[in-house]
C-alpha cells in the first residue's frame, strides 16, 4: 500500500500539470485574500480574521480536489493498468485506501502552505496577536474534514468513467450537491424540524459549526461517515467492474 501511495504522490509532483493546478489554486487564494480584485480582501473587511478564506475555501477546494482526483481510477481504466494493479498481492480495499490517502496527503500539503495567512494576520491587527486562534484552529479542522469528504466523493466519480473530464464535471456537481444542496433544499421546507434534519444531511451545516469553534463528536462522525460511505461505493463499483 505504501508503494501505491508513493507512486500517486510522485506522479502528481512530477507532473507539470499537477504543479500548475496547485500553483494556480494558491494564487487565486492569495488574490482573493490580499488584493482588492474581488472586494473580499482582508483590507476591505477591516478586521484581522480569516472569515473570507474559510468562506471561499470549500468551493475552491472542491474544484481543486476534483481536478487532482479525476485521473485516479479513470486513467487506470483507460490504460488497462487496473487489471495489473488488482493482480498484485494487495487487496482491493488497500488499493482504494492508498489512493485516498495519497490524495489527502497532497491536500494536506496544500493546506499547510496557507498557514502563512494566519501568521501574517497575527501581526496585522491594531494590537499584535489580537486574533481568534481558537476559531482559526476549528476552521482548519473543519476544512481538513470537508476536504477528506470531497476526496472520497471525487475518487468515487473517477471510478465511474474512463473519461477524466467526465469524472471532473461529475465530481464537482456531486460535491456541490453534498455540500450546498441540502442547505438550499431545507430553505424551501416550511416545517422547521424537518428543515433542520434535511440541513444536517449536508456538509455545509457541520462545516459551519466546526468553523465557529464548536467541535461536536457528531460532526466528526458525520465527515468520517461520508468518507467511509463513498470508499465503500468505490469498492462495490470496482468489484462489479
Amino acid at each position: 500500500m505504501i508503494a501505491i501511495i508513493n507512486k500517486e504522490i510522485r506522479s502528481f509532483f512530477n507532473n507539470n500539470i499537477g504543479l500548475i493546478i496547485s500553483s494556480i489554486f494558491l494564487i487565486i487564494f492569495g488574490l482573493i485574500q490580499w488584493t482588492q480584485l474581488f472586494n473580499l480582501s482582508i483590507f476591505e473587511s477591516g478586521y484581522a480574521n480569516m472569515h473570507t478564506f474559510f468562506f471561499i475555501a470549500p468551493p475552491l477546494f472542491m474544484i481543486y480536489i476534483s481536478a487532482i482526483s479525476m485521473k485516479s481510477f479513470s486513467e487506470e481504466f483507460k490504460s488497462g493498468t487496473i487489471e495489473i494493479l488488482i493482480t498484485k498481492p494487495i487487496s482491493l480495499k488497500s488499493i482504494i485506501l492508498a489512493k485516498y490517502l495519497a490524495i489527502n496527503i497532497i491536500i494536506f500539503i496544500t493546506i499547510i502552505s496557507t498557514l502563512i495567512y494566519p501568521f501574517t494576520i497575527y501581526f496585522l491587527g491594531e494590537n499584535i496577536g489580537n486574533i481568534d486562534l481558537g476559531g482559526i484552529i476549528g476552521s482548519y479542522l473543519g476544512l481538513i474534514l470537508t476536504c477528506c469528504s470531497f476526496s472520497s466523493i471525487s475518487l468515487y466519480c473517477s471510478s465511474l468513467t474512463k473519461n477524466q473530464v467526465n469524472a471532473l464535471l461529475l465530481s464537482i456537481l456531486l460535491n456541490i450537491f453534498v455540500f450546498y444542496g441540502f442547505s438550499t433544499l431545507s430553505s424551501f421546507i416550511n416545517i422547521s424540524s424537518l428543515s433542520i434534519i434535511v440541513q444536517k444531511i449536508g456538509s455545509q451545516y457541520h462545516y459551519d459549526l466546526i468553523s465557529k469553534g464548536v467541535i461536536i463528536f457528531s460532526d466528526l462522525i458525520y465527515f468520517f461517515s461520508i468518507s467511509i460511505l463513498f470508499l465503500f461505493l468505490i469498492n462495490l463499483r470496482l468489484q462489479k467492474k
